[in-house]
């Protein structure tokens, strides 16, 4: 597999729980995550001896994801996994927890199913990883995350991973995890090391034909292109066809067929583009990926490393170039505030010049980014009923993709401010 020697956080996290301790580590995406929680569950588990160790993930890309790494891993050990996750006909999941799995990889509420018909137990369970807890948080798994904690025996190694740690992460330790070694590995470090990072700011109506001139100029490896909504990804990826580029896409409309299916054929390289919301940010880890680009400006400041961090894997070089229009500059002021490395400006190299409209320079000036560009947790609006939108419409009469988990009135969700 190419292993030469550990990355930071495995270095940090392998002996650790190995040595039966539970752990919290802060580290960001593309740095060996995957390998520092799944090595030391393989050593510890036992062939045919029912479902040892549960890993919960966000989203189902990542849960596939995280399950094709650990089969990599696993693979002379006789120990096997399942993925479980919402979108999947259940009876195929029932089919492969009858033939006896070890590790169980899930998304929150689909286990939950699962467990309120009885066909997963968590009597045996060892390890128990909480991968992207920030974004469970953000999703409004909290809920869902306990109710499965409370399910679990109490003796078990419990490790926790994220790339921030805000305090409701903290309480989830405190209640669940025995005195936890916290390891943070660049904890403040969102510069996007090893990233040749480029922005250009244009009319929203310029992006696509700038879109293919990058994309053309590419000759390193594929492209992702990430949008803020569903419809913008609809339309991107169609340009894109239309002009014979090989592309597929990824959005929330998709069924989980397709939506497999895409994700098959950009990871074995028969597409040269995948084109994203931010659905996907989380759970793509293709070497190949020479490029990101970002149409349009993420509407949180971590969003757009996440992002940015699908290039530039375990170590590597990658290029990422923001795609700016004018009513999101003040917005993309705030994420490049958060850098620590210089990015290089498109308008000077290109000859290119902004004209902004009076109108969007006031607005520009009054903005305030994303509250000084940090992230804050549990403030911001609360939420009612079940199935809300949240975000509003951006400048283009969209709606963002997301949706609010259902939930009781009142509830908390951290980090989910609109740039709209």
């Amino acid at each position: 597999m190419n292993f030469l020697e550990p990355f930071p956080i495995q270095a940090a996290a392998i002996p650790v729980l190995l040595s039966g301790q539970d752990v919290i580590g802060q580290a960001h995406t593309g740095t060996g995550k995957t390998a520092a929680f799944s090595l030391p569950i393989l050593q510890n588990i036992v062939p045919r001896g029912g479902i040892q160790a549960l890993i919960l993930a966000p989203t189902r890309e990542l849960a596939v994801q995280i399950s094709g790494e650990i089969n990599k891993f696993a693979k002379y050990t006789g120990i096997r996994n399942v993925t479980i996750y919402g979108g999947q006909s259940i009876n195929v999941q029932f089919n492969d927890l009858d033939r006896g799995v070890e590790i169980v990889v899930a998304t929150p509420g689909r286990l939950i199913d699962h467990l309120k018909r009885g066909s997963i137990e968590l009597n045996d369970i060892k390890f128990v990883v909480l991968d992207e807890a920030d974004t469970m948080l953000d999703m409004g798994f909290i809920d869902d995350i306990k109710f499965i904690l409370d399910l679990v025996p109490e003796h078990k190694i419990t490790s926790l991973f994220s790339a921030t740690i805000p305090p409701e992460i903290l309480r989830l330790a405190e209640k669940y995890m025995r005195h936890p070694q916290q390891i943070f590995i660049d904890a403040d470090d969102l510069s996007g090391e090893g990233i040749d990072q480029a922005f250009l700011i244009i009319k929203d109506r310029e992006k696509t034909d700038y879109l293919m001139k990058f994309i053309k100029e590419n000759k390193n490896g594929q492209t992702i292109v990430f949008c803020s909504t569903k419809d913008r990804t609809r339309r991107v990826a169609h340009e894109l066809t239309k002009a014979n580029f090989n592309v597929v896409s990824i959005q929330g409309d998709l069924s989980q067929f397709r939506r497999d299916k895409s994700m098959y054929t950009f990871k074995k390289g028969k597409a040269d583009i995948l084109v994203a919301t931010d659905v996907a940010a989380r759970g793509i880890d293709v070497p190949e990926v020479a490029l990101v680009i970002n149409y349009d400006v993420p509407n949180q400041d971590l969003v757009y490393f996440h992002r940015i961090g699908r290039t530039a894997r375990a170590g590597g070089k990658g290029r990422a170039i923001t795609l700016v229009s004018y009513s999101s500059i003040g917005d993309f002021r705030a994420i490049s505030r958060q850098t620590k490395v210089q990015m290089t400006d498109l308008n000077k190299e290109l000859g290119i010049e902004v004209k902004i409209p009076d109108t969007l320079k006031r607005e520009v000036g009054q903005r305030r980014g994303f509250g000084g560009g940090g992230r804050r947790y549990g403030g911001g609006s609360r939420y009612g009923g079940g199935g809300r939108r949240y975000g509003g419409r951006n400048e283009h009469g969209e709606r963002h993709e997301h949706r609010e988990r259902h939930s009781g009135s009142g509830k908390q969700y951290y980090g989910l401010r609109s740039r709209w």
